[in-house]
């Protein structure tokens, strides 16, 4: 009787009620699973932002402020860049490959998984010999004491693209350990050696050493996360030895680049201060901006790992159609979002200046800069990960314009307020951009949605 029920149904119908069935056996079945890996990323990412904090406390006392300055603008190049370089096929990794293995196009999957990353690295190449042209056409525009830095950086991008991509197929293996340790734990402690070493040796430590190190750490992580993952792979995938590979390049591509112009923005919106500064102030200057925006990270550090943990709740709520469970857990991130941050920013304000004391002589001239900061990141943290809620039901584009818009407005301020106010300039900046930002994200999700996303709001009944 069932059976002729469910067969008199349309084919819509049959095939939401089986799509809702199956979201709920994935979700109480992987329950364990899912809060094994974000336990897994969350403490990987808690342990990389202790080597790096320390880390740049050490290599600031060693390099000196303007040495320190140098390094730090040069690598955030290099770090942007090297996001960017993939064009998007990292995070599209994790759309394709969980795609391709549902619907066994094992041709594909293998295509993905070799051609990917050789994309990645010929992008990268690109990237870092245009760099190298660009910085030839400039060379009598540009600091002679940036020049060799730079160079570095270039040689960075074709590796740091390939990492991106590796990044996404680990993870769409739930390798989150392969995923993130070699960037985040294997890559900062191998520069804090070298550098460390030096510094014992006798030989004064500056930004061209530190570029070094670092290049030399990219190089050396990813291609061991390369002989890793292909180990692992080759027994995944020891049964498919016989399937030739398909490559979909136009496709990757189609799918890439959204996500490419998504991160492009949000990329920009985050680096552009420290990015404009370069322009007015002197590297020391920038060193002090950069230990105080440093010292703020554990804010913004816990809206990236509850943004990190919950994405996929949020497409496995709105897939299965459960509107009211995906309302009470977009509260709930708001709430795990805010509070923590809130009691984090007052903790290191109140300790701001000792912290920023231990880089060196001067750095504590960034405090004051860290209370206009915390507030951008606390209106921020007031809507929670709601730009991922809007990328996973479908707004990506809704998303891209309003980082977009935050961009300009943040680049403009800048422009407009580092002239006649240096360091405090470049701190309203991203403040009021975020402040924009986050009011924006509140209006689309509201009028596109009907969901309202802001802390101050009484919560609905928690999840059973």
């Amino acid at each position: 009787m069932a059976s002729d029920e469910s067969a008199s149904l349309p084919l819509a119908g049959r095939l939401s009620g089986r799509l809702r069935a199956l979201m709920a056996r994935l979700l109480e079945g992987e329950r364990s699973a899912l809060t094994r890996l974000a336990g897994t990323a969350f403490l990987v990412r808690a342990a990389s932002a202790v080597i790096a904090y320390v880390s740049q406390i050490l290599m600031a006392r060693w390099m000196g402020a303007f040495e320190f300055g140098i390094y730090v603008y040069v690598w955030t190049w290099a770090v942007m860049l090297g996001m960017l370089a993939p064009l998007g096929l990292g995070s599209a990794a994790q759309r394709f490959l969980p795609e391709y293995m549902e619907r066994s196009q094992h041709g594909m999957l293998k295509g993905f998984l070799n051609g990917g990353r050789w994309l990645a690295f010929w992008i990268g190449t690109f990237f870092a010999l245009l760099g190298v042209g660009v910085m030839w056409l400039l060379e009598d525009r540009v600091d002679t004491f940036y020049v060799v830095p730079f160079l570095l950086a270039f040689a960075v991008l074709p590796l740091y693209g390939v990492s991106e991509v590796q990044d996404g197929i680990a993870r769409s293996y739930d390798w989150v350990g392969l995923a993130l340790a070699p960037v985040y734990i294997a890559r900062p402690l191998l520069i804090l050696a070298v550098m460390g070493g030096l510094h014992l040796a006798g030989y004064q430590a500056n930004a061209v050493s530190a570029m070094a190190a670092a290049t030399a750490a990219t190089w050396l992580t990813t291609l061991g996360q390369t002989l890793e993952l292909n180990r692992r792979l080759k027994q995944r995938l020891a049964h498919l030895s016989s399937i030739a590979r398909i490559y979909e390049r136009r496709t990757w591509f189609l799918v890439a680049l959204p996500i490419f112009m998504i991160e492009g923005f949000y990329f920009l919106l985050t680096y552009a201060d420290i990015l404009t500064l370069q322009l007015f102030v002197t590297p020391d200057q920038v060193a002090v901006y950069y230990a105080a925006t440093k010292t703020l990270a554990p804010v913004a550090f816990i809206y990236f790992s509850v943004a990190a943990a919950v994405t996929h709740k949020f497409t496995a709520f709105h897939v299965a159609g459960e509107r009211d469970k995906l309302e009470r857990f977009l509260s709930d991130t708001i709430h795990w979002t805010f509070w923590p941050s809130l009691i984090a920013a007052i903790g290191l304000l109140l300790v701001g200046r000792f912290i920023l004391s231990m880089f060196g002589a001067g750095f504590e001239e960034g405090y004051p800069l860290m209370f206009v900061l915390s507030i951008g990141l606390l209106v921020r943290a007031a809507v929670g990960p709601v730009e991922r809620l809007l990328i996973m039901v479908g707004e990506q584009t809704a998303c891209a314009v309003i980082y977009a818009i935050a961009f300009i407005i943040n680049f403009a301020l800048c422009l407009l307020l580092i002239p006649h106010f240096g360091l405090m300039g470049a701190a309203w900046a991203p403040t009021i951009a975020y402040v924009v930002e986050s009011i924006m994200l509140f209006v689309v999700t509201k009028r596109r949605l009907g969901l309202h996303v802001f802390v101050l709001r009484r919560p609905k009944p928690a999840l059973d």
